[in-house]
Formats: C-alpha cells, structure tokens, sequence
C-alpha cells in the first residue's frame, strides 16, 4: 500500500478518498456501496511484557506497545481499503477505527467506514 499523507482528516490512496466526516467536500455521494472494514489480532508477547512491567515502575512511554498499535491500526486501515478497492468504491467515509481484548494477552484493532462512489 502507498504511504499516505494526511491532509486534515482526509486521506487518499489509489484514488480512494478515506475521512472521518460524513461527507467530502465538493462531492456528492452518488451511492452506497456498504461498510467496508479491515481488523487484525495482535498479542503481546514475554520480551514485551518484561520491558512494560520495568518501564511500568519508572513512567513513561511503552514505545514497543506503541509500535505494536500503529502496525496494527496500519494492517487494519489497509485491509478496509483493499476491500474498498474490490468494491471500486471513489470514498471511504465515516471511517474509524476500534479496539477490543480478543483475550488476555490479545486485542483486535478494527478500521471501517462506508463505502461509497462519488459525483
């Protein structure tokens, strides 16, 4: 997948347009193709917890939890567009993302958002 540069909150790679709102501006929403969503599982694992549990008694940032989240969130993201893609929908809109604990240990992190074409 490209990188994607952000401009506000809105986002656009191989010609789909991904944001936040509702709409995007100076289109129209012509169609709704149907919520498209990405998810991936991760879990963490005991070299990460070791390092947590020390940095847990001093304060601070978990940077190997925080690289865990953003690869997640990107794995997810890429996944939703991808099925965008095969929808050839122009537009991701209302897109989000989320996070449950699958188990202890395991969370999912989720991204979706309607698919639509444009005017």
């Amino acid at each position: 997948m490209n990188n994607l540069k952000a401009t506000s909150n809105l986002k656009a790679t191989n010609k789909v347009i991904i944001t936040t709102t509702n709409e995007v501006p100076g289109k129209k929403v012509v169609e709704i193709l149907g919520v498209v969503k990405g998810n991936t599982v991760r879990a963490r694992n005991i070299g990460r917890d070791i390092g947590a549990g020390l940095k847990n008694l001093i304060g601070g940032e978990i940077k190997t939890y925080s690289e865990m989240t953003t690869h997640a969130r990107d794995e997810s993201f890429n996944r939703m567009v991808n099925e965008a893609i095969e929808l050839k929908a122009d537009a991701i809109i209302g897109m989000k993302f989320m996070t449950s604990m699958i188990m202890q240990g395991a969370s999912e992190m989720l991204a979706y958002g309607t698919a639509v074409k444009l005017k």
